[in-house]
């Protein structure tokens, strides 16, 4: 069990000249080509699925070998759309791979990747291929929110995945036996969760890295241009002030305590001594890099989740305000009409009523 280290993009240089497309040595771990399959669900996003393939692609034309090849799989025969409208065909659907694996065609990982509706098309088919695939011994990707999919198929018990942060506090709520950190990505073999977005990427160079060695996957990064690391923990979500002004680490480390205890909030007291400071050192640096106090923040980041609630489940009020720390109905939607300028009902409806195309 481990946690991925994912790189970013480089600042802008005008001295780096692109690497030359020369053959290059790479680790012999695994000696044949390496199978993928990508399991694309309706309203995917195409950035996610650029994300999956072009390290690949790169990592087959700088080296000069075949050293991946991939087949993506709809949930049923004809081209699927993405979230932007765009539609791609597929190589098969998943009939046909149910077929060639069980024919002895077994990938060596499986790759899923879904969008904002991914709840609406957990078929019976789709889980019962993701099943096979754990039975066969296949290593399961959740991209963006493919981490659900998984879930739903009963694969994630206990383990620890990541999701997109809009999905993060459904998905707690819906499947409690899993451990969902607020992470980049995650690997918690034979399960490997990314949050989507450029993690997406990062993930697929992790990948590179561990099947064909770390030279290989810095030869991509460095044809993508990207060369610096960031840790795969880091919150997928992360204040930009944070991330641009280096802030100390106590900041961060209280943040991350608020963000893994909105249901029981802790004192600013408490949360001052485990991160090894006082409250009136946390008061500074919450005021000189995020602008605000420390329990107003923390107030946020609880009305943040009970929003990401109210739009994506079907829990009640009252199981809202009690998931996010409220002591009663009455003081959430006192709470949250005061930062938002409407009730928590009020959101709930205007945020299903459907989009005009």
């Amino acid at each position: 069990m481990d946690t991925i280290i994912s790189r970013t993009t480089s600042r802008l240089r005008t001295d780096v000249i692109p690497p030359r497309v020369t053959p290059i040595h790479f680790s012999q771990a695994h000696t044949r080509c390496y199978h993928v399959s990508v399991l694309l669900v309706p309203e995917f996003s195409q950035l996610c699925l650029s994300s999956i393939i072009e390290p690949l692609r790169l990592a087959n034309m700088l080296s000069r070998r075949e050293l991946f090849k991939w087949r993506i799989i709809g949930l049923s025969v004809g081209p699927v759309k993405c979230a932007n409208g765009i539609s791609l065909g597929v190589t098969t659907d998943i009939e046909s791979e149910r077929a060639a694996v069980n024919g002895g065609s077994v990938p060596d990982a499986a790759i899923v990747c879904a969008g904002e509706a991914v709840e609406q098309f957990c078929t019976s088919s789709a889980i019962s291929l993701l099943r096979l695939y754990k039975r066969r011994g296949v290593t399961l990707f959740g991209v963006n929110t493919g981490t659900w999919l998984l879930a739903k198929s009963g694969l994630l018990d206990g383990i620890r995945c990541t999701i997109h942060w809009r999905k993060a506090a459904a998905l707690s709520e819906r499947f409690k036996d899993l451990k969902v950190e607020t992470a980049l990505c995650v690997r918690h073999e034979p399960f490997i969760t990314c949050s989507g977005g450029f993690a997406a990427f990062d993930m697929m160079v992790d990948t590179i890295e561990k099947v064909f060695g770390n030279e290989l996957a810095r030869t991509v990064c460095r044809y993508m241009a990207t060369d610096t690391a960031r840790h795969g923990t880091e919150p997928a979500a992360m204040p930009a002030s944070l991330r641009r002004a280096g802030a100390s680490a106590k900041l961060i480390g209280a943040i991350r305590l608020m963000e893994s205890n909105l249901e029981h909030p802790l004192s600013l007291n408490r949360i001052a001594k485990m991160v090894s400071s006082s409250r009136r050192q946390l008061e500074r640096l919450f005021h000189n890099y995020l602008l605000t106090t420390p329990c107003r923040h923390y107030l946020n980041l609880r009305l943040s989740r009970a929003r990401q609630l109210l739009e994506s489940t079907e829990l009640r009020i009252i199981e809202i305000a009690f998931a996010c720390g409220f002591e009663s109905p009455s003081h959430f939607s006192k709470t949250f009409r005061e930062h938002y300028g409407e009730a928590p009902n009020v959101m709930r409806m205007v945020a299903r009523v459907p989009e005009v195309s």
